[in-house]
């Protein structure tokens, strides 16, 4: 099926990866070509998409970048995606554990399988890729340590900061990279996605939020340590992850930004924590992860949900309307779709989001590739191991890009 969808100009290709205890609803998910689309923009992005989705109840996949409910965008955006996209596919593929669902606008369903059976991959020579860094480790510093400064005066709790890895005037195969990608790290919300010119190939492990009937479920990570080969020292690694004041501190931070959050559009007293300081392990590093959920009222249209919650607090920090100013004065560029979020909308109106991390951005025109990675910085944090904790994180995009 990857094979086969990556002849399309407009494709989204979702896959869990098997992994358990993730509650997801399909084990894949593949859209290919566009019947009808929408790009959305600020401040009138959300009605816009309600009116797009009212007007046709269906399937919809795609993208909300990270600005789409900021209103506002001052810094360089270097790949090209939109702030928001959605399509209507003129063919989708459901896999599940025993079955392929197939669903065509147009066309024979048999001869359909038959060319997807049948599908080879298209190489593209690439050219050699020197990954440089928007900052240095002194500037990063230097910002870590004022960030650190508007702690300490209360501007805010926790800030996440992300910086950028890139290359320019690059050829690569999309295709090959995420397949490399996905070898190194397999991960529950991967996803493969086009639009024209602009690639995302993304190993994100993080669930942004899923509306299921009228129950939302948004599962933050907050709290890193790396994986080591050595199984007894990769024991310690999880042990001190989970013992960990300071990632604890973080992660009942972002708990509280995501309950407030969902209380603004759930039903009064319906949301609560499921699980607290959740240990998951990942191909690279371990992750403490958090769930809550909530009950929307019956008449609340499904994006007022996405409204009230997005971008998610496990990207921006506490107080989230401050961090988002913060962010601006101090990333040297706009985030664009990392950070933001791929997935799909039903004719149910139910959705799962991802978060876009751990994810390589290209565009086929400008041949810029990037991608960022960022820590949650708090009163306690130490600029070096901060961001030794970035490059932990950015390891699974440089060996998919060796």
């Amino acid at each position: 099926m990857l094979d086969w969808v990556s002849q399309f100009s407009i494709f989204c290709f979702l896959d869990n990866n098997n992994y358990p205890g993730i509650n997801h609803s399909f084990e894949c998910l593949v859209a290919a070509g566009s019947i009808r689309s929408i790009e959305l923009a600020p401040p009138t992005a959300f009605h816009d998409l309600q009116e797009f989705y009212d007007q046709e109840p269906g399937w919809l996949f795609g993208h909300l970048g990270y600005d789409i409910n900021n209103n506002r965008q001052v810094n360089l955006k270097t790949e090209g995606f939109s702030d928001g996209y959605f399509f209507s596919p003129e063919i989708l593929l459901r896999l599940t554990s025993d079955e392929l669902i197939i669903e065509i606008h147009d066309g024979d369903h048999n001869q359909l399988y038959d060319s997807i059976l049948k599908s080879k991959p298209i190489t593209i020579a690439g050219s050699h890729i020197v990954i440089d860094q928007k900052i240095s480790k002194v500037e990063y510093a230097d910002i870590i340590n004022k960030i650190k400064s508007h702690i300490k005066r209360g501007d805010c709790y926790e800030l996440n900061f992300c910086q950028e890895f890139f290359s320019q005037n690059v050829v690569i195969d999309p295709l090959l990279v995420y397949k490399k990608l996905h070898q190194v790290s397999p991960n529950p919300f991967s996803a493969f996605y086009r639009i024209n010119d602009n690639y995302c190939m993304s190993a994100s492990p993080e669930r942004y939020l899923k509306k299921e009937g009228l129950q939302l479920l948004s599962q933050p990570i907050k709290g890193t340590s790396r994986r080591d080969p050595d199984p007894v020292k990769d024991e310690v690694n999880k042990t001190f992850l989970k013992n960990n004041a300071k990632e604890q501190s973080e992660n009942v931070m972002i708990v509280d930004l995501v309950r407030n959050d969902l209380s603004r559009v759930c039903t009064e007293g319906s949301v609560y924590v499921e699980e607290m300081f959740g240990l998951y392990s990942f191909p690279q590093v371990h992750q403490m992860i958090s769930t809550i959920k909530g009950t929307l009222p019956v008449d609340t249209h499904f994006t007022e949900a996405i409204a009230a919650t997005f971008p998610m607090g496990s990207m921006t920090g506490a107080p989230k309307i401050r961090v988002i100013e913060l962010i601006r004065q101090y990333e040297i560029n706009n985030r664009g779709l990392f950070s933001g979020s791929i997935g799909y909308i039903t004719p149910e109106a139910d959705f799962d989001f991802n978060v876009i991390i751990r994810s390589i951005f290209y565009n086929k025109i400008k041949r810029y590739l990037s991608f960022l990675a960022g820590s949650a910085i708090t009163f306690k944090s130490e600029a070096d191991l901060e961001y030794e904790e970035c490059l932990i994180k950015a390891e699974a995009m440089m060996k998919a890009l060796q």
